[in-house]
C-alpha cells in the first residue's frame, strides 16, 4: 500500500479546511493538524493528516485519488508552491516496527502511529522544499566570489547587486521564520508514548543531518548577503568619489578659464 508525503504551499488555512473537512465526513484536530479518514469502496478507513505548514500524508490511497483530493485542497491553500514536492514510500503491517528501502512496517492497525510518523514525514518533505530553495539561491549567486577574487569586483550593477541582496533576504528570512517546523511538534509533549515511532522515522530519513547542513548553507547565504552589501557600500563610494573627482576638474577648468579669461 502506498504512504506519500505531499508538501503543496507555504500552509494551509487549517481552519477553514477543518469545517469543509467535517462537512464532507470524519474529521479530528489535534493542535496544527488535521486527521481524516475517508472509507473505500469497501467500507475501510484510510488516514489522511493535514499539517498547517502545507505538508499532507496519505495513507493506502492510489495516485489518482491523491491528485483528485489535492485538486480539493488547493482553495485552502496559502502561497501555492510552482510544483508539489513528493516523497513516496510503501507500508505493510507486521509483528514488530521496522523502516528499510522506503517501505514502513507498522506493528499495528493504529491511526496514532500513523500520525506520529506522518509527523517526521511531513518534516521531511517540508525540509526537501527549503533544501531546493537554498541550493537555487547560491546556485545563482556562485559566480560571486569567483567575481571577487579573479577581478577584485562583482559584476553587478549598483540596481542588480540590490536586487540580489534582496532575493537573498528573503529566501533566508522565509526558511529562518518557518525553520520551527523542523522542532520536536509539540503533540509529543501530550503524546510522548508515540514519540518512539516518530524518532525512528526521523533516524531513517536523516532529517537531523540534513538540517545540520541546511543551517550551514543559511549561513553561506548571509555570508555572500555581507558580501553584496560591502559591494554595494563600495559602489556607492566610488560613485561618490568619482563626482568629488568631476567637480574638481570643473571647478579647475573653471579657474583656468577665468585666469585666461582675465589676461586677455
Amino acid at each position: 500500500m502506498r504512504c506519500t508525503g505531499y508538501c503543496t504551499a507555504v500552509g494551509y488555512d487549517i481552519l477553514r479546511l477543518f469545517h469543509f473537512l467535517q462537512v464532507t465526513g470524519t474529521s479530528q484536530l489535534y493542535r496544527d493538524v488535521i486527521h481524516s479518514q475517508p472509507k473505500d469502496e469497501k467500507g475501510q478507513k484510510r488516514d489522511i493528516f493535514y499539517y498547517a505548514y502545507g505538508v499532507v500524508i496519505f495513507w493506502g490511497f492510489s495516485e489518482s485519488e491523491e491528485k483528485e483530493l489535492l485538486s480539493h485542497l488547493k482553495k485552502f491553500e496559502k502561497e501555492p508552491l510552482a510544483k508539489p514536492e513528493v516523497d513516496e514510500f510503501s507500508f505493510s503491517y507486521a509483528d514488530k516496527m521496522r523502516i528499510e528501502e522506503d517501505e514502513i512496517v507498522l506493528h499495528k492497525k493504529d491511526a496514532m502511529v500513523k500520525l506520529a510518523t506522518s509527523y517526521a514525514i511531513g518534516q521531511s518533505v517540508k525540509l526537501t522544499v527549503f533544501e531546493e530553495t537554498i541550493a537555487k539561491t547560491v546556485e545563482s549567486c556562485k559566480q560571486l566570489p569567483k567575481d571577487l577574487a579573479l577581478k577584485g569586483k562583482i559584476s553587478l550593477s549598483r540596481k542588480e547587486t540590490s536586487q540580489k541582496m534582496g532575493e537573498l533576504f528573503l529566501e533566508r528570512n522565509y526558511i529562518n521564520l518557518h525553520t520551527e517546523i523542523l522542532d520536536t511538534p509539540e503533540f509529543f509533549w501530550e503524546h510522548s508514548e508515540l514519540e518512539t515511532f516518530y524518532r525512528r522515522m526521523i533516524h531513517y530519513l536523516d532529517v537531523s543531518k540534513r538540517v545540520e547542513l541546511l543551517n550551514r548553507r543559511l549561513n553561506l547565504m548571509h555570508e555572500l548577503f555581507e558580501i553584496l552589501g560591502d559591494e554595494l557600500n563600495h559602489q556607492k563610494t566610488s560613485r561618490l568619489e568619482m563626482t568629488i573627482i568631476v567637480l574638481i576638474v570643473i571647478e579647475v577648468i573653471i579657474a583656468v578659464l577665468r585666469d585666461l579669461f582675465h589676461v586677455i
